[in-house]
């Protein structure tokens, strides 16, 4: 049982960022007042946050995939200190607390939980 809630919240979870960096690429305005700090201009900080986030989706699943738990638990420890980031960045940029802690760091914490399910099997 563990194994099925490991493998589905760590797909979950994987699946849930590339589709974040789709979006960022596809409607990037609307995206990054999801994020939690609006962009007025400056399109490219959005399409980097849309590549970066759409590459960790596609690298935990290939992790997954095609080398194991292990190394997707160590994928998932590192990859927990963007959400991290992005708490501080949406703080420091006058954006709520309630998103900065309600969805970035909630992710971090979810993703960290995520990595422990995978290191124990």
């Amino acid at each position: 049982m563990l194994t099925y809630i490991a493998y589905g919240l760590a797909i979950l979870l994987n699946l849930g960022i590339l589709f974040i960096g789709v979006r960022f690429l596809v409607v990037p305005w609307a995206a990054a007042t999801g994020y939690g700090v609006p962009a007025e201009r400056d399109i490219a900080y959005l399409t980097v946050k849309g590549v970066r986030d759409s590459t960790y989706g596609l690298v935990g699943l290939a992790l997954l995939a095609f080398v194991g738990a292990q190394a997707e638990a160590w994928f998932m420890l590192v990859v927990a200190l963007a959400p991290l980031g992005d708490t501080v960045v949406v703080l420091r940029n006058g954006g709520t607390k309630a998103t900065a802690f309600g969805i970035h760091f909630a992710t971090a914490v979810v993703i960290l939980i995520s990595a422990a399910l995978l290191f124990a099997l």
